[in-house]
């Protein structure tokens, strides 16, 4: 079964209604006239006419060392705890 998408009737409530008044909506949908479709070379791609571009949040790389030092630090107990069983259980690491 191939993975498709489906709309809900939220979806399609939302479609019609911008349809119907006729209204630009950020990062949705566009009015376009005849002459800018026209300057387009009649290409319809939504890309030419809706932004849909999301700015990622910035990654703060300070915290994720400061993370992966505590992740480091959590292994490296972990693993001694790890071999003080196996020294328990009479083998030689």
């Amino acid at each position: 079964m191939k993975n498709q998408n489906k709309l809900t009737d939220e979806n399609i409530n939302k479609i019609i209604e911008t349809y119907r008044n006729r209204v630009a909506v950020d990062k949705y949908a566009h009015v376009a006239l005849l002459e800018e479709i026209n300057q387009n070379e009649f290409n319809l791609n939504i890309p030419r006419y809706v932004d849909t571009f999301e700015e990622e949040e910035a990654i703060d790389l300070d915290e994720v060392i400061k993370l992966l030092e505590q992740d480091k630090q959590e292994i490296a107990d972990l693993e001694a705890k790890i071999n003080e069983q196996l020294k328990i259980l009479g083998m030689n690491v």
